[in-house]
């Protein structure tokens, strides 16, 4: 049976509407315990060190267990991994809550659960990523169309709604947002467990974990366009790191802005940033992808110099918009091409790498745009930043351009054709065997 390839791209399975209530449900938890860990930092010490290992905790899983995550991914079940990473994180945060309400909570046992948390996240993100074009097809317009909802929702709930209400649930006890974000992650793992089965890619078990972690890796590292969608986010993540560093800082001392003031400023970046993924595809068919994200990278670039140079509060807050913007047409146009490219066998492995890479650079531009403000001004990391941003874009351009865009989806597309003919033509070997 041949599908309208209109109403292939329009109407999405009814399985994607169960994962992306599941993930925008698991967001808004993560968006209360975002706010919450640190604050419940802040009632058993005030030791800034001791604060920071908090935070610095639920980034070490990416750090250390990023591509063998992926690989693991690439053997398991995906729905399944989903389903008991969330079922095992709804139940772990069980164990902080009730040690608040006896008064019992520690720095040691904040950071445990931190990172225990990004652990789960890094296997479920992980698998999701790989589920989803398992689920739709492979079909690029579709895959972007999904991700405008993702994304959008992610940014919804993780940025606006998640952390004002994790405060605001603090207030009403220390355990109240830990038990919130576990009901969140219950919900989630109930709503995978409904998910429709997809064809499980094949993966040889015989072969070592780290061999096949290396094969995701180098696979990434030999295809340009892929290093090159995997090089925009790393190289970003440095650059938005020192620019966030100081971006308190500088809206305090250099705009004037107060703290009620420094929450608008990232209103207006998360607004922004939801209205990116709502043009992405539209960029996407008229630009062409390659050229879309290679415009959505000089405009974040542009808006930084705005950021930078910025009189005023309101035009800081533009420019953080413009900014917001463009990261969220990327955080939509690159997963997307990638999902529609990469095989089904190495999604995980894949995914898992690129996003290594960006979390890895992360400290980085911490450390950059503490010392550059250190010993020039608040203004020098946010000129660098966008520096960096513009120079990776000229890096990456030809890497990302349309040409080579076209030519991975025709290859893909000639790989998919292939796959469906193979079933057929041993159906009809052995009809004429006999």
């Amino acid at each position: 049976m041949t599908l309208d390839p209109v109403h292939d791209v329009t109407k999405l399975p009814t399985g994607f509407g169960r994962l992306w209530t599941a993930q925008t449900v698991s967001s808004l938890g993560d968006g209360v315990t975002q706010a919450a860990l640190p604050l419940l930092a802040l009632t058993v010490t005030r030791d800034p060190m001791a604060i920071a290992v908090v935070t610095a905790a639920g980034t070490l899983p990416w750090l250390l267990f990023g591509v063998l995550g992926g690989a693991l991914v690439d053997r398991w079940d995906r729905r399944r991994t989903m389903r008991v990473t969330d079922a095992a994180r709804a139940v772990l945060l069980a164990v902080p809550a009730a040690a608040a309400a006896l008064d019992l909570l520690s720095v040691p046992l904040l950071a445990a659960v931190a990172f225990l948390l990004a652990l789960g996240g890094l296997f479920f993100d992980t698998a999701a990523t790989a589920y989803l074009p398992d689920l739709l097809g492979r079909d690029p317009a579709r895959l972007e169309r999904a991700n405008t909802r993702l994304r959008g929702t992610q940014i919804a709930a993780s940025g606006f709604a998640g952390p004002p209400a994790g405060s605001a649930l603090l207030a009403l006890g220390r355990s109240v947002p830990l038990l919130a974000d576990a009901v969140s992650f219950a919900v989630s793992a109930l709503l995978v467990r409904s998910l429709p089965a997809v064809p499980r890619p094949a993966a040889s078990a015989r072969e070592s974990l780290l061999r096949q972690a290396r094969a995701g890796a180098s696979y990434v590292f030999r295809d340009r366009l892929l290093l090159g969608l995997a090089l925009r986010p790393a190289v970003g993540n440095v650059a938005f790191l020192a620019v966030e560093t100081v971006l308190a800082l500088f809206a305090r001392e250099g705009l004037g802005v107060s703290a009620f003031g420094f929450g608008l400023l990232l209103a207006a970046e998360a607004a922004g940033g939801l209205l990116g993924t709502g043009v992405a595809s539209f960029l996407g068919r008229r630009l062409g992808i390659g050229t879309a994200l290679t415009c959505t990278a000089m405009i974040e670039g542009l808006a930084i110099v705005g950021l930078a140079s910025a009189p005023n509060p309101y035009l800081a807050g533009l420019a953080l918009a413009v900014c917001g913007a463009g990261m969220g047409a990327t955080m939509v146009l690159g997963p997307s091409l990638r999902q529609a490219i990469v095989p089904a066998d190495l999604m995980a492995r894949v995914a898992s790498t690129s996003r290594m890479l960006a979390v890895c650079a992360a400290p980085l531009g911490a450390f950059l745009g503490g010392w550059l403000a250190a010993a020039y001004d608040l203004r020098a990391p946010l000129y660098a930043a966008a520096g960096l941003l513009l120079t990776m874009t000229a890096v990456t351009a030809t890497m990302t351009s349309n040409r080579r865009v076209e030519a991975a989806l025709r290859g893909a597309r000639q790989e998919a054709d292939q796959a469906d003919q193979l079933p057929a033509r041993e159906i009809a070997a052995q009809t004429t065997s006999r």
